[in-house]
């Protein structure tokens, strides 16, 4: 794990990371290798996928760059590139489900370049 990232996580309240390592651990074995650092302050990988903690949940971020308007609509929020799932609680994650949009975005998705 990259130092940044550890710091990151180590500044969270203990439901976030609970959250966070759970996103973390299914994202990273479900694309084995896949580059993970932090960028503009959130856990990046590759610029297809983040993490991040708010203050009421934790987001793991997709880009939408590439997918139709339906499979865009799997996702919540208003951005044009990026759009999120919301997490309260570790129970929240459905690893299905999780895995599936993280194999979409990596088959169909484009880098957010920034």
């Amino acid at each position: 794990m990259d130092n940044d990232v550890k710091e990151y996580i180590d500044r969270q309240r203990p439901l976030k990371v609970e959250i966070i390592n759970k996103l973390r651990g299914f994202l990273l074995k479900t694309l084995p290798g896949i580059t993970e650092k932090m960028k503009y302050g959130v856990i990046g990988y590759e610029n297809l996928y983040y993490i991040v903690a708010l203050k009421g949940q934790v987001n793991m971020g997709f880009s939408v760059l590439g997918l139709s308007d339906e499979e865009a609509k799997l996702f919540s929020g208003t951005g044009k590139t990026m759009k999120h799932l919301e997490f309260k609680s570790a129970g929240d994650v459905d690893e299905k489900k999780l895995a599936e949009l993280i194999l979409l975005v990596r088959k169909k998705s484009k880098p957010v370049e920034k």
